[in-house]
Order: C-alpha cells, then sequence, then structure tokens
C-alpha cells in the first residue's frame, strides 16, 4: 500500500446560502473519561502510540510522519486526554519542527543516521496538527498552544495555499511547499482538504484564506466527483484535470479520505460523498464488500482488503445518507495496521459528534 510516493472573517461568513452547513457542533464535542468509546482510544494508544509520543506507522517503515502525529493529536484532544495530547505536541515539535517556516517536516524514520532526510512538509499533517491546538483551548482550558497554532496557519496560507490554475478567485491546497507546482498545472491531492478542520483553524486564528481555501476545495472535490470517483491525485490544469504523472490516479487508499472527511464537517449534500457511497452500495451488490481501490475512469473494483477500518467510513456514508437508524461500522478492532484502525476510530468520533442516528450495529 503506498499512499504517498512523493512528499518532497470566520468561516461561516464564507458558506452561501443553499450549501451543506456542518451538522458537527459548534465546539468540538469531547468525550468524557465514561465514554464507550474511550476503551477503542486506549487500544489505539497501546498500539501506535510510543511512551514518547511518536506515533509509529508500521508498513511504513515503522515511520511517524506529520499525518499521524496530527491526528493522534487531534483524537487526544477529542478524549481529553490530556497526558497523550502534551506527549504527542512535545514529541513533534522536537523531531519534526525543523522548518524555518514553522511548518512540520513530513516523516521522520528509526534506525537511520538521519531520522529526517527530506525536510519538505505535509499540509494535511500541517492542518490536521495546528486544529488540535486551538480545539487544545476547549478541551484543556489553556491558551498554551494558540501562538504556534496561529503561526501553523499562516504558514499554510503563505505557502500551501495558492490561486487556481485557471486565473479565477479560488485558491487550491497544495500538497506541499515543494514539488508540487509545474508547468502544465499543480499536483493536488483531494483528501488533504479537511473542510471542517479549515475552517475552524481559520475561525480560531484569523486566517480567512484557509476558510476560503476550504469552501473552493469542497466546491472543486464536488465537480470532480461528476465525472468518476475522486481520485487519489490528480494535475489540475488551466482547462480541468487529468492522471498526475507517476501518481495514483485511481479512488483509493488516500482518497478514501474525502468522504470521511465530509462526513466529520457535516457535508451530507456534498455530490463527492453520494459518489463514494453509490460506488461502494454497487460493489457490495455484487459481492466485493471489502473494496477499497476503483478504476479512476470506470469506477470498477480494483483493490479490496478486510481491514476492518476501511468498512467504517462506507458504513457511516450510507447510513448518514439514507436516513435510517444503525449503521453497519465495524468493532474497533486493533487488529489492523495504524491507518485502517486510524480512520476507523476517526469515523467513530464522526459518527458520535454529528449522527446519533448511526449507532454501530
Amino acid at each position: 500500500m503506498k499512499r504517498r510516493t512523493l512528499l518532497c472573517a470566520g468561516a461561516a461568513s464564507l458558506m452561501l446560502a443553499g450549501r451543506a452547513r456542518s451538522q458537527t457542533p459548534e465546539q468540538p464535542l469531547l468525550l468524557g473519561a465514561d465514554h464507550p468509546l474511550q476503551e477503542a482510544w486506549a487500544a489505539w494508544k497501546a498500539a501506535f502510540l510510543l511512551p514518547s509520543g511518536r506515533i509509529v506507522d508500521g508498513p511504513q517503515q515503522g515511520a511517524s510522519h506529520s499525518e499521524g502525529q496530527g491526528y493522534g493529536a487531534t483524537l487526544a484532544v477529542t478524549f481529553g486526554d490530556r497526558a497523550a495530547f502534551d506527549r504527542i505536541v512535545g514529541w513533534t515539535e522536537t523531531n519534526l519542527g525543523r522548518r524555518p517556516d514553522g511548518l512540520l517536516a513530513w516523516r521522520w524514520l528509526p534506525d537511520v543516521a538521519v531520522a529526517v532526510p527530506d525536510r519538505n512538509n505535509a499540509s494535511d499533517g500541517d492542518l490536521f496538527y495546528a486544529w488540535a491546538l486551538v480545539r487544545a483551548r476547549e478541551a484543556f482550558d489553556t491558551d498554551k498552544h494558540q501562538a504556534r497554532a496561529k503561526e501553523l496557519a499562516d504558514a499554510l496560507a503563505l505557502t500551501c495555499v495558492a490561486p487556481h490554475p485557471d486565473g479565477s478567485a479560488r485558491l487550491v491546497f497544495l500538497p506541499a511547499v515543494e514539488g508540487f507546482n509545474s508547468e502544465a498545472g499543480v499536483v493536488l491531492n483531494p483528501s488533504y482538504y479537511m473542510p471542517r478542520a479549515m475552517r475552524e483553524l481559520a475561525e480560531a486564528t484569523g486566517q480567512a484564506r484557509l476558510a476560503q481555501c476550504a469552501q473552493d476545495g469542497v466546491d472543486w472535490i464536488n465537480e470532480i466527483s461528476q465525472t468518476g470517483p475522486v481520485p487519489d491525485w490528480t494535475l489540475v490544469t488551466p482547462t480541468g484535470h487529468v492522471a498526475a504523472p507517476d501518481l495514483s490516479p485511481h479512488s483509493g487508499y488516500d482518497a478514501m479520505r474525502v468522504p470521511l472527511f465530509m462526513l466529520w464537517s457535516g457535508l451530507t449534500a456534498s455530490p463527492a460523498l453520494r459518489r463514494y457511497a453509490t460506488d461502494h452500495e454497487a460493489a457490495a451488490q455484487s459481492g466485493m464488500l471489502d473494496s477499497v481501490v476503483f478504476d479512476g475512469i470506470s469506477g470498477t473494483v480494483r483493490e479490496q482488503s478486510a481491514d476492518a477500518g476501511y468498512r467504517a467510513i462506507p458504513a457511516l456514508a450510507s447510513c448518514a445518507l439514507s436516513g435510517r437508524p444503525g449503521a453497519a461500522i465495524p468493532p474497533f478492532t486493533i487488529d489492523q495496521p495504524y491507518y485502517p484502525a486510524t480512520l476507523h476510530l476517526m469515523a467513530l468520533v464522526a459518527q458520535v459528534e454529528g449522527y446519533s442516528a448511526c449507532v454501530p450495529i
């Protein structure tokens, strides 16, 4: 599984009438010590979070990356786990906070002479990490991390938010500071957009470009879903989008985060979300219940996986869109690698925060 092959005004004012609004709380919903999901959080920590605060992605060379640190910090805030949050932040700042612009280096490798050989960033990791820092204010009653969150928000807006190649006023969210611009256009990863995180970070830091980029990104993702499954990567040109050279054109391990983040942002009217649910329902009717990779053109299934976390997202999507109570979200298990386990736990959090009728059954 190669999810990365290359990594070198408030928000509400930007939402126009008729667009789907968030169904999630205005403030983060903190899951108390007696919440049933605390058991899943404890299992996730035991499996992937080291005492140092490093989150380990076993299949990816046992590496740690800003994505994982950002996801972990966000989950720690959600579960009110100050000790885990502090450990994650401490390790992240010490080991990935090596860039002069304040953004994080994207990957740290164990057991090598140079643990951070590439200091390029990953904008989704920076986004989730900064979002966790601003959510910590509510969770832990502290302003300790607000200046750092603003530094990250300002750096993302300056270096990773760029004009759309079509010359319009629209903005795009670059995957990193370096390596994704060319004369032909810009290479984008739709799953790097997390609308709710971008809007809440914008509101907390005053960085309105992130909020505009969130809405422009939602509109763009919905637009490209009209012609096929949302791809893992795409080259956006002045006239449209085409396959990005040397990167996955299919809808797979990266793109499955798009429906998760749409759901977590309360955007159930999203055509991209509906396309994802329709593709999965069609595959299930054909007997392919564990579909994870769809052809970028035909929409046919290219790959399946038995990891439970990959079934959690289509199950939540199906319930949220159908209006019927109960979701076929499988029980959380650590008998799966870091990535599907993390998506699994985030889908369960999204269900609790925004879809009370979709209780796992």
